[in-house]
């Protein structure tokens, strides 16, 4: 193992059998990028792109390090670029509805093809995602991909579309708004107007392009994929897509058959059952076979973009159409609103949904400084039912990179995503998703063209210099990384090990209340002084147990003080730890360190010094 990946082996659990997923999202063409010129609106041939091939043999050793069980490979459908690929066929997309140089991955032109920036030979571009999947496969992880229900490129064509499948709109109807079997919403008797620009923007930064010419051919109009019905969406629209009809009508009543309640507590076979005589919207078949194409193709399951603004029931059709083809199938759904969790979860037969709001967020406070501790425990007691269902990340493709001035660049840097993580990964049965980059404290600083710095550009080619540095000109192994680099990531390494194959995590949460009376705050002046309820609300505190193991674990969110914690347990946390009278030597798996958890009749203590931004996870 390399020395920049190299980890405790205590922390390693080998024997034990893989328990939570951990989800690796990589932005594809990003990823294996060795260029470091990142021009703001720089060309494929100025900055650079990553290919399928980038993904070697040992970088996927070096991802599935990370406790890995599933790459989320960002960006793989054919988008819609500004890079001239008709030499091979494919028509240029018009920089006017085209975000970025290289383009958004939420832009889909063509579902039964790959974005032909990933491959080393654009002729063989579906082949290499193939071979791609077969060597993810060799390394014991498995394969999502994205799939954009809400809305596709405004220029949607398939090439590459299997015999007997229809384009998206092919055979609607524009002269109506809204008909049941028109993939498309239509504003019927005007055309399409390029938004006008804010703030001085000009596509392409400016550059002179042949389509850059303020027109793009559209008639009649379609709604935009946010839902705008102008002619001419606001340049804050997602003006580079079309919105997808479901059999949803304008005024937002509905046109398919609905679930009765009781299907929210009947499993996958029940609702294939009940689509399976019928009639659905045109789009929800389209999509189905869309799915089942990469299916066939090794995928193992997808990310599906903005999935509350498409009707449950067709998730109910999809998911269980998905499910009975393959019942391992990984579907991972952003829903924001958590009203709708439960529908989405059992009436829409998903797998996990992104737990942003409420915990994400408040995580993201508390390590601002802006939220306590406690909430965090009443989110988690709140979602308890569902808890397992609810995927954790600290960084995705939307979110700001951690290290970033505008989220904790000023105070603690990647520091601040330690004690995070602990609490992120190990606290509920969830699954846990990392974002590339964010293991080596990438800053997401760099501005290249569409879009503001903070995250990393998911619009234009760039190199993510972090990163780089533990790609090491493909030798994947930190050589160019510093210290503290490669200590972060050794540190992700830890968390994602214990979250992914310790017993503990597949068992129960039981929260601990932190207060004042536990603490000392540490001050080299003047000594030990009485701590705060501020000081207590910067501690996450809890236990995660099952018959086969018993982790403790604590987080101190503070990043300027040593607290001393006398920390009591009580007769239900002693029950969950299983712990008999007496002494008991007790080690922290994140840095090897013993300590003394002295047990009398129905209370324990346990003595630690918490240093700021320190996390204990001391397995029992």
């Amino acid at each position: 193992m390399p020395e920049a990946t190299s980890v405790n082996t205590q922390t390693m659990l080998p024997n034990e059998p893989q328990g939570k997923a951990v989800v690796y999202q990589v932005f594809t063409r990003l990823f294996g990028n060795k260029n470091q010129t990142n021009k703001p609106w720089g060309t494929l041939e100025e900055n650079g792109v990553g290919k399928f091939s980038d993904f070697t043999d040992t970088a996927l050793e070096g991802i599935k390090q990370l406790g890995t069980t599933h790459i989320w490979y960002t960006g793989v459908p054919h988008h819609d670029v500004i890079t001239d690929y008709s030499a091979f066929g494919i028509s240029n997309d018009d920089p006017d509805v085209v975000k970025g140089r290289a383009g958004s991955p939420y832009a889909v032109k063509d579902y039964y093809s790959v974005n032909p920036d990933l491959a080393d030979d654009p002729v063989q571009r579906l082949a290499e995602f193939e071979a791609l999947i077969e060597r993810t496969h060799k390394h014991g992880m498995q394969v999502i991909i994205d799939i954009v229900p809400n809305h596709v490129a405004r220029n949607y064509h398939s090439l590459a579309k299997p015999e007997g499948i229809e384009d998206f709109g092919e055979n609607d109807n524009p002269s109506v708004e809204y008909q049941r079997d028109n993939n498309f919403y239509y504003v019927v008797g005007e055309d399409f107007k390029v938004p006008e620009s804010l703030h001085g923007y000009r596509p392409l930064g400016g550059e002179q392009h042949p389509l850059s010419d303020g027109l793009f051919i559209e008639s009649p109009a379609k709604w935009t994929g946010n839902g705008s019905r102008l002619a001419q969406p606001h340049a804050n629209d997602w003006y580079e897509t079309v919105k997808v009809n479901y059999g949803v009508k304008p005024d937002g009543s509905y046109d398919f058959p609905r679930l009765p309640e009781q299907y929210l507590k009947l499993g996958v076979a029940d609702h294939q059952a009940f689509w399976a005589d019928k009639e659905v919207p045109s789009s929800w078949i389209k999509f189905r076979d869309i799915t089942f194409y990469w299916l066939t193709k090794g995928v193992d399951g997808f990310r599906y973009d903005m999935a509350e603004m498409v009707p449950v029931e067709f998730w109910s059709y999809l998911n269980s159409s998905i499910k009975t083809k393959n019942p391992q199938a990984f579907l991972l759904a952003e829903v924001y609103n958590p009203d709708l969790y439960r529908d989405y979860i059992h009436m829409g037969k998903m797998d996990y949904l992104y737990d942003k709001v409420d915990f994400y967020d408040s995580l993201k406070a508390l390590m601002q400084g802006n939220e306590q501790a406690t909430k965090l425990q009443h989110i988690q007691q709140g979602i308890a039912d569902i808890d397992e269902h609810m995927l954790h990340f600290l960084e995705n493709h939307d979110e700001q990179r951690i290290a970033s001035d505008e989220f904790a660049g000023r105070v603690g840097g990647a520091q601040m995503g330690k004690p995070a993580l602990v609490v992120s990964a190990l606290i509920s049965r969830s699954p846990t998703l990392i974002y590339f980059g964010q293991e080596v404290g990438e800053d997401g600083s760099e501005d290249m063209g569409f879009g503001d710095p903070s995250r990393t550009s998911i619009f234009d080619y760039a190199g993510v210099p972090a990163h780089q540095r533990w790609m090491n000109d493909g030798k994947f192994d930190g050589g160019q990384l510093s210290r503290e680099e490669k200590a972060l990531r050794d540190y992700y390494v830890k968390v994602l090990n214990i979250s992914a194959y310790h017993p503990a995590m597949l068992g129960e949460y039981l929260p601990i209340s932190i207060t004042p009376d536990y603490l000392k705050v540490t001050d080299e002046v003047s000594g030990d002084s009485q701590a705060s309820y501020a000081d207590a609300n910067k501690i996450v505190a809890f236990i995660r147990y099952s018959e086969a193991g018993r982790l403790l674990v604590l987080s101190h969110f503070s990043t300027e003080q040593t607290v001393k914690l006398s920390l009591p347990l009580g007769r239900q946390q002693l029950e969950a730890l299983t712990l008999n009278t007496g002494q008991h030597s007790v080690t922290d798996m994140l840095s090897g360190n013993t300590y003394v958890l002295e047990v009398a009749g129905q209370q324990a203590i346990l003595q630690v010094n918490l240093a700021p931004l320190q996390s204990l996870v001391i397995a029992l």
